[in-house]
């Protein structure tokens, strides 16, 4: 590993992104997180200048330092993808777009609604694009899903999810768990929140989310969202539908590009000008919406 948190060019794109890794030769190799390295052969070696904010990084094979500031103010920069604990993701996505800058940034935009909407008036004022990935939309076994409750009418569900403790700076469980949050509106549509708890216990570093939504056809729905130390990471569903119940993510192959990878391609067809208006505005009201939800299940617990 060459360093933590850095900025990294990518043909007139930075990156700030979470670690550095080399590969067998020791050629700098770009991931956003550990599951998903980018092929050596789409990052030109070339291409990449590096600015770390915690460590100084000596020059790696013509790969050399910069400044943050010389990042945004350097006119040949035209987009900045932003990958660092949440709670600094505001503050880095308005310093780009203030910049007139293009911003990729990594779920969740914001810890609150108010700033989302702020950094999204923003964006539109100078005329940039603003993208939130959301990775959890593409992977297969989500695509597997979306067509096993495709055509079905939702009576009432549960999605209950596990993992490791949070690490400082991610956030309400709300938003830094804002992935399974998109899950259930991308499926049923729009949600309303009628409750809220939060169970927390300090000594064992562990905690429980529970809150109760409501489809437009007024079914219950209920996301869990729990944390400590020793949890599996899992993702379980109970979907019970007027002609069957779901309680299995469905299996599939992992998909032949990377999730990241994927979701680059279709920012890139935005800056492109390939992705339509109204998908434009379908993406921006859907983000929007999760995090006001979040929001809103933050101020009842």
């Amino acid at each position: 590993m060459i360093a933590e948190e850095a900025w990294v060019t990518l043909e007139n794109a930075y990156w700030k992104a979470e670690e550095i890794y080399t590969d067998v030769a020791g050629t700098p190799c770009l991931v956003v997180t550990v599951e998903d390295v980018f092929d050596q052969s789409s990052i030109p070696v070339s291409s990449l200048h590096v600015s770390v904010n915690r460590r100084s990084l000596d020059s790696q094979q013509g790969v050399s330092q910069i400044s943050v500031e010389d990042a945004v103010n350097t006119e040949d920069i035209h987009v900045a993808f932003i990958c660092t604990e949440n709670v600094s993701h505001e503050d880095n996505i308005r310093t780009f777009l203030q910049a007139g800058k293009h911003v990729c940034v990594e779920y969740p935009m914001t810890l609150n609604y108010k700033a989302a909407v702020e950094l999204c008036d923003l964006a539109q004022e100078k005329g940039v694009i603003l993208h939130v990935e959301h990775i959890e939309l593409l992977t297969e076994d989500y695509k597997q899903l979306k067509k096993e409750v495709e055509g079905k009418v939702l009576q009432e569900g549960t999605l209950h999810f596990t993992g490791g403790a949070l690490k400082p700076g991610f956030g309400f469980p709300a938003f830094s768990g804002i992935a399974r949050l998109t899950w259930l509106v991308d499926l049923f549509g729009e949600l309303s929140v009628t409750a809220a708890t939060m169970e927390e216990d300090s000594g064992t570093n562990s905690s429980k989310m529970t809150a109760k939504l409501l489809t437009a056809d007024n079914k219950s729905l209920t996301w869990i969202e729990e944390r400590g130390p020793g949890l599996p990471r899992a993702k379980n569903i109970n979907f019970y539908f007027d002609s069957c119940t779901l309680t299995q993510i469905p299996p599939a192959p992992r998909g032949a590009v990377g999730l990241f990878m994927q979701d680059l391609i279709h920012f890139s067809a935005k800056l492109a000008g390939q992705v339509s208006p109204e998908e434009l505005q379908r993406e921006k009201t859907r983000v929007l919406h999760c995090l006001e939800l979040a929001d809103r299940i933050q101020q009842l617990c």
